[in-house]
């Protein structure tokens, strides 16, 4: 594949299959070209509606896995919990419904260059690609654990398909409905001592990913962060998903999760100032000495 082909396309899908697991819906879409492209951490932009679907903006999702060979060549899957009407029409989908689809966006998780131990931090829905990033790292030689949470044993998404991926699991449920009760904060600590963990990963809420960046560095583990929250648009238009982030000259600057992300250095990410424009950031707007 040459560079011209590493970009994103945008194509007519096709459902393939569309079923419930759980609480959850596993979509599967003919998508040629996405699957070739793909790379963990990246998501798609479908169009929703319809026949509206020119009115409404697209909805973002995650790529849970994607196939570039098969009886249907290209294929793309991704996971909904259709709680709004958008992901509710795409859960309602029946196999031959098409799609506009564009993708995959964003940036992908980065590979270690060497086979080191990692650890991979998932909540809920959002830890849906870290199954690809899984088999991805594995197939480098890495040693793969991992932790899933969610606030009950309903939101836990994909343990049994963890105990194929990893290693090591460990699930966290806030009621304790599953595994252990209590925080992911609480269980990672130890989970990087006995892993011995040179990466961790993690895609989650602003609040995890914030507990997860600090607990790797506490530890001296590298980590990145895979920043859903806000994102709608996937193309940068919406401006609904901007996050203040420390670049490498120092300076902190806003920018837009969905096109300079979704993967982020933990700890570049003012954790603590998301949904506000620090005062110190590149282009916030001061107030003139005086004003009031």
């Amino acid at each position: 594949m040459t560079a011209t082909d590493r970009g994103p396309v945008q194509v007519l899908g096709e459902v393939l299959s569309n079923k419930r697991t759980g609480g959850y819906h596993h979509l599967t879409l003919v998508a040629p070209g996405v699957a070739e492209r793909f790379r963990p951490g990246t998501v798609v932009a479908l169009a929703v509606g319809g026949e509206l679907s020119d009115r409404l903006l697209r909805r973002s999702i995650a790529i849970y896995r994607a196939r570039a060979t098969g009886a249907y060549k290209s294929t793309v899957e991704l996971v909904l919990a259709p709680r709004e009407p958008g992901e509710a029409w795409l859960a309602s989908l029946a196999p031959g419904a098409v799609v506009d689809v564009v993708g995959p966006l964003g940036r992908p998780y980065a590979l270690p260059t060497e086979p080191v131990p990692c650890t991979l931090v998932g909540s809920g829905l959002d830890a849906a690609p870290l199954f690809s990033l899984a088999d991805r790292l594995k197939d480098r030689g890495c040693p793969v654990h991992m932790v899933l949470a969610g606030r009950s044993d309903q939101e836990v998404f994909g343990a049994l398909d963890a105990k194929r991926a990893a290693k090591t699991v460990v699930v966290v449920t806030e009621d304790g409905s599953v595994g252990i009760r209590g925080e992911v904060a609480a269980v990672l600590p130890e989970v990087l001592r006995r892993s011995g963990s040179d990466v961790v990963y993690a895609a989650g809420p602003g609040h995890l990913l914030h507990e997860v960046a600090a607990v790797a560095e506490q530890h001296g583990a590298w980590s990145q962060t895979a920043v859903g929250t806000g994102l709608v648009c996937a193309t940068g238009s919406c401006l609904t998903c901007v996050v203040p982030v420390v670049g490498e000259d120092g300076i902190s600057r806003m920018v837009r999760a969905c096109t300079e992300g979704p993967v982020f250095r933990g700890d570049r990410v003012r954790w603590g100032d998301l949904g506000t424009v620090p005062a110190d950031a590149w282009g916030a707007p001061h107030t003139a000495e005086g004003d009031s």
